[in-house]
């Protein structure tokens, strides 16, 4: 896919694009420059609900008296 940059420096994402980000009119985006200079373009107002999956399931639960207590260490040791 390709796009045209606008004498106005302005570019179009193509429909593609927009709808694999989600994409709305209004919506923000980031882009990112690698260090090999590629572009990443990530969407910064994504729903809550794409964060779902993004991290792995807990190998234990923790009881509230066990999360309060690693609170506590951590106020400690800032």
């Amino acid at each position: 896919m390709q796009a045209t940059l606008t004498k106005n420096n302005q570019i179009t994402l193509p429909e593609p694009i927009r709808q694999h980000l989600h994409l709305q009119p209004g919506d923000a985006v980031e882009f990112i420059v690698g260090e090999q200079g590629e572009i990443k373009l990530l969407p910064i107002t994504s729903p809550i609900t794409q964060l779902k999956g993004m991290l792995p399931a807990p190998k234990q639960a923790l009881t509230l008296e066990a999360m309060q207590e690693a609170i506590a260490k951590g106020a400690v040791n800032s």
